[in-house]
Formats: structure tokens, sequence, C-alpha cells
């Protein structure tokens, strides 16, 4: 199957609902054969995301740079865990290591990476499908500001269409996997 990276919030801080969220993508990705690609983190939705892989049988890669393995939040428990040297090099390795892309709610560091991923693939460099999770409306004053950026023809509505919209886990999986066939 494939090797589907997830993007989420690491904050310690959160409400239980997101981390019973990322812990439910994480087990309904093993569920379906997946190999999860994470930030490598063992907190937060992160670690909530991972432990739910291992806990259904999963496999689970970590790309985490060395200066947060450093701070003590690295994943050991991953299957591989690869360090990098900065953030910037962790993205292009999550990139490159990855088939797919699944967004779920996060703060500045989640959106950094979605729109990373999101730029490469308007530019053509990658083609590989990416879902945003809006549950219960976590991302819809983002996704209207994104369409009135393309209604002032900011962004091209071929741009827009690259990001799929969803609210549930088993719906963007579907998604994902509809593009991976």
């Amino acid at each position: 199957m494939a090797a589907i990276c997830v993007f989420c919030a690491s904050s310690r801080t959160l409400d239980q609902r997101w981390l019973d969220l990322a812990a439910e993508t994480g087990a309904e990705l093993a569920r379906r054969g997946h190999t999860l690609v994470s930030g490598g983190g063992c907190v937060g939705m992160m670690g909530a995301l991972a432990d739910g892989a291992r806990s259904a049988g999963g496999r689970t890669v970590g790309v985490i740079p060395q200066s947060l393995v450093d701070l003590e939040v690295a994943d050991l428990a991953s299957d591989e865990l690869l360090v990098t040297d900065s953030m910037a090099s962790r993205k292009t390795l999550m990139i490159d290591k990855s088939d797919a892309f699944l967004t779920l709610p996060g703060g500045l560091g989640t959106l950094d990476e979605l729109f990373e991923v999101w730029t490469t693939a308007t530019l053509a460099l990658h083609t590989k499908p990416m879902v945003l999770i809006d549950t219960d409306g976590f991302y819809r004053p983002l996704l209207d500001w994104l369409d009135a950026l393309a209604d002032q023809t900011f962004l091209k509505p071929a741009g827009r269409d690259l990001l799929a919209v969803t609210t549930t886990v088993t719906e963007a999986l579907n998604v994902l996997e509809s593009h991976l066939t």
C-alpha cells in the first residue's frame, strides 16, 4: 500500500477530541495497510497518531530535526526514525518519503507543512494527492480565505483544486486511495 504523510499538531495542551481524531486516523491508516509518515514527534496529536497506527499493527516512519530530538520529543518507538539537520530538510524528506498527504487540525507548523506540499504541487514538482480534513469546521475560515484568493486570481482554480477537503477520516482516505490506484 501507500506511505501516507499526516500533518497535525504536536501541542501538549489540546482537547481530547483532537487527540482521539489523530489516534483514529493512525489506526485507520494501519487497518488499510498504509505506512504512516509523520513529523517524528511523540507528543500531542502527532504522538497519538503514531500510537494509533502502531496499535492497529501499522508501520510508522518519523522524520524529525535533531533540534527536536534534543528536546526529547522524538517518537523513539517509530519503526524508522529519520533525523534531519533542519526543519526545511525535514519537510523535503517527508515529501520524498510519501505517496500522499493528509492534514489534520494544527497550528503554524501544520500549516507550514501543508503549504509547502501544496505549493510544490502547484509548481508540478510532484503529483501526490493531498487531503485536508475539516473536522467541525476547523479550517472553514482558512478555506474561505483561500477561495477568496482564487476569486481574486491570486490562486489559480487549478491550484485550489489540488487540495481536496473532507470532514472525516474515512472520506479522506477514500479520496487519497482513489488517486493512488
